[in-house]
């Protein structure tokens, strides 16, 4: 067993149990068993007592090998997924293989080639690891659980390295990023506080329209989007962030948005789950999207603020709530696609299947075959599925999955994983959809949209066809339920932590091009 450092707590006899992880570790340096003196370069220090970081316990196998705990969320031991870490006091050329061995989920696109990431203090870009060098077994060293193991060589002695389950996106940079837009002086955009958290975090509600739409009297239609409810799914802040990118451009398809619509936007709802490293609970260990039916203004406070005022627009009757929008993401299934609800009304049912295909249409990394529309009683806290019973036949909720790895796009096999662009690129496809919707529902069909220039990023490979929204729509085929909902990962078999010694000879090394000089954890 590893001795810990002064600013670790001491271990107890029930070390060897998960239980024993209350917090994160803080600058915790491994040292070899029976090891006296002064740490050395390469006695590895892990840290993860940064914002948003997670790591609860770190265990000296051998030289080259160490046994790394996820901290449970806050308050509930179940979940434990999401990771966040730092290392440091490295050798150059130390080669090591690091095992995550106590994953609450035993399905993962571990299984499929999705690799953690990294960056170091003078290589900043997070990068992920090659699939090559990351393995997912059944290991029988640890009860049969499921662990993830992955070789790295640490080539820079002055660098901290970090670690993560995938891209973060921590309350601070989301307050960054707002502050920025508040900079701008938009006036067709507002933010305003509509709450706090347990710890006294602020629950950010955004509105963006043209300012006519808000005199009073005015009629609205209003599109209602959140996000990170559970703190843990990290792309849905991009992808949130590329919805808002949008609409406040100067682009034509914004501009039409704005003049028609209305969207409120509360792309953080628990912020304090976001700020703890938690991967689906609040402080108080409540997953908030089982909660939708009766919130507790002192336990959710954040999911009871925003339940308020969408009943608030409900019963204005200048108001018409359009569109509600959660915004998640999955950790067994490749692609973005959508949740919707069943209604016993097959016209509603029907009509409610068309965003999801237009979205298709626009967005190269939606798959309308992995959409499914369903009533499971384990849903029937959640947003969509209260919402969904809540507003009248005018009103479509969804559930909007992406994949925490990667996409496979239409006509082809291989994945493409996902990048920080490619998830706001989704945000951006997501709201140029709600044009292509009310054009075909006739809102807009008298305005003119000049035809923008597509970035050459962003052309699809259509033989030189205008975008979506300037087509002639026809409409589809028939909308049945008969959705695939995905395929089940190929079976893994049985290995062993000492079947893997073979990768240390090919050890992954970050990127080596310049960039920028150090940043702290995100």
């Amino acid at each position: 067993m590893a001795e810990r450092s002064q600013t670790a707590p001491e271990a107890g006899n029930d070390m060897g149990n998960d239980d024993a992880i209350g917090g994160n570790v803080s600058k915790y340096i491994v040292l070899p068993t029976g090891y006296c003196g002064q740490p050395k370069k390469g006695h590895l220090i892990f840290d993860a007592c940064f914002e948003s970081g997670n790591l609860g316990r770190v265990d000296h196998v051998s030289e080259f090998e160490y046994d790394l705990f996820i901290r449970p969320d806050t308050c509930n031991p179940r979940f434990r997924v999401w990771f966040n870490f730092t290392v440091e006091n490295v050798k150059e050329s130390q080669r090591v293989i690091f095992n995550i061995v106590n994953f609450s989920k035993t399905k993962s696109l571990y299984r499929d080639g999705m690799a953690p990431m990294v960056k170091s203090t003078s290589r900043p870009k997070w990068q992920r690891l090659p699939p090559k060098n990351v393995y997912y077994y059944r290991c029988p060293d640890h009860r049969k659980n499921y662990v993830m193991s992955f070789a790295f060589c640490f080539d820079r002695e002055e660098d901290i390295y970090q670690f993560a389950y995938c891209y973060p996106y921590t309350y601070t940079r989301f307050q960054h990023y707002l502050d920025s837009l508040q900079k701008r002086n938009m006036d067709y955009f507002f933010r305003e506080q509509l709450g706090q958290s347990v710890q006294q975090r602020q629950l950010d509600l955004l509105t963006i329209t043209s300012p006519d739409n808000l005199r009073e009297g005015a009629e609205r239609k209003v599109v209602f989007i959140t996000g990170r409810v559970h703190p843990g799914e990290t792309p849905s802040s991009f992808v949130c962030q590329g919805i808002i990118d949008f609409l406040v451009s100067q682009h034509p398809i914004a501009r039409v948005l704005r003049e028609y619509l209305v969207f409120k936007i509360a792309p953080m709802l628990n912020p304090d789950g976001v700020y703890l490293g938690n991967y689906r609970c609040s402080l108080m260990g409540f997953d908030l999207n089982r909660h939708w039916l009766d919130p507790s203004p002192w336990a959710h406070p954040t999911l009871h603020g925003v339940k308020q005022l969408i009943i608030q627009m409900y019963n204005d009757p200048k108001t018409s709530l359009e569109f509600y929008i959660d915004i998640h993401a999955h950790s067994t299934m490749m692609n973005g696609f959508m949740y919707g609800n069943i209604f016993e009304d097959e016209e509603r049912f029907q009509r409610q299947a068309i965003f999801p295909k237009l979205l298709c249409q626009n967005a190269e990394d939606f798959s309308y075959s992995s959409t499914s529309f369903n009533r499971d009683a384990v849903k029937a806290g959640t947003g969509r599925r209260f919402l969904g019973g809540l507003l009248d036949h005018t009103s479509y909720c969804y559930t909007l999955e992406v994949s925490f790895y990667s996409y496979i796009v239409s006509g082809t096999t291989a994945a493409v994983p996902y990048t920080e662009e490619a998830y706001m690129k989704l945000g951006r496809n997501v709201a140029r959809t709600f044009l292509d919707y009310y054009r075909l529902n006739s809102m807009v069909e008298k305005v003119a949209i000049p035809m923008p220039r597509l970035r050459a990023t962003e052309e699809r490979s259509s033989g030189g066809e205008p975008p979506s929204c300037l087509r002639t729509w026809s409409e589809p085929e028939a909308l049945g339920t008969s959705m695939t909902t995905g395929c089940e990962p190929a079976s893994i078999g049985t290995v062993t932590s000492h079947g893997i010694w073979n990768v240390l000879a090919l050890p992954y090394l970050l990127d080596s091009s310049p960039t920028p000089s150090v940043v702290h954890p995100t």
